[in-house]
């Protein structure tokens, strides 16, 4: 697939802010006035700004509010609709924090809940996709929650839990890289069940059925080369969870070195979240002769 910045933005930052205010839900930090003023300035900034950054996909970015009457069957209008009220509940939550020392927590955990469901629906955008079979596994929803809490507990300054959080998250996305590898041929995709035209035989591609590129192939035919793709993910693994545990575990607390250690993790995020786009192949790219 095409892997488009706006929406490696938004599934990287959101999922970050969504995953702080589950653990700011819970009362971690337990923070009121000014400090939980800046934590929730966080969470909201990276969970609006990520959802901001997704409209820049749409064909008529204008439309979509349009996107929240399909809750019954899209999953991208039930993302919209548990963000927008996660937003919403947690608002009053951090108001009792920051200007009243009030502990709403009832408000608390509700919020974190939906923050949780608002990523689980987030990820069943792309896991629901039985055309991308690397996204079509079981794993997908996992290793989006499991972003989303250890990147929360990283900022939310949890050393111990960020760092087990951080080690289960490299592992289950060595995991995934390993079974996405396998996914398209296990699925058994064709070119005779491409075009549906299997009952005649064995098919070859005589030549391209289109002379120029067209939609179909700028979004979702993408090849990445197994070097490069190789490079990244070992990239991705130490920056995502090794360095930033090295740092967590292993160096004397600082707010410089936990600085360090969240920029660490967004690099690896971002490599990570890349390759999650660059290396899902569409079972269009047979049709086209380009997987």
């Amino acid at each position: 697939m095409h892997p488009s910045a706006s929406v490696i933005i938004f599934t990287s930052l959101s999922g970050l802010g969504f995953g702080l205010m589950f653990w700011l839900g819970f009362g971690f930090p337990d923070v009121t006035g000014w400090s939980a003023f800046w934590f929730f300035f966080i969470a909201y900034g990276l969970a609006v700004g990520g959802l901001i950054s997704s409209t820049a996909h749409l064909g008529n970015p204008q439309r979509a509010m349009n996107a929240f009457s399909q809750w019954r069957t899209s999953w991208l209008s039930r993302e919209g609709v548990a963000a927008v009220a996660t937003l919403i509940l947690t608002a009053p939550f951090a108001i009792g924090l920051i200007f009243f020392n009030t502990d709403l927590q009832i408000l608390g955990w509700i919020s974190s809940i939906l923050a949780l469901v608002t990523i689980f629906t987030t990820s069943k955008i792309y896991n629901q996709l039985k055309t991308v079979p690397r996204w079509n596994m079981p794993l997908t929803p996992v290793l989006f929650l499991v972003y989303a809490l250890a990147g929360g507990a990283l900022l939310s300054g949890q050393i111990t839990v960020s760092a087990v959080l951080l080690l289960v998250l490299t592992l289950l996305q060595l995991a995934a890289w390993q079974m996405g590898d396998k996914a398209f041929s296990n699925a058994g995709h064709t070119l005779e069940t491409a075009t549906g035209l299997g009952h005649l035989g064995k098919m070859r591609l005589l030549e391209s059925p289109h002379s120029s590129p067209n939609y179909l192939m700028r979004e979702m035919v993408h090849v990445v080369g197994r070097k490069h793709a190789l490079k990244l993910r070992a990239i991705s693994t130490v920056t995502l969870g090794l360095f930033p545990i090295a740092i967590l575990m292993f160096l004397p607390f600082s707010h410089l070195l936990a600085a360090v250690a969240v920029a660490s993790h967004l690099i690896g995020l971002f490599v990570s979240r890349w390759l999650f786009f660059a290396e899902a192949e569409h079972v269009v790219g047979l049709y086209y002769d380009q997987r």
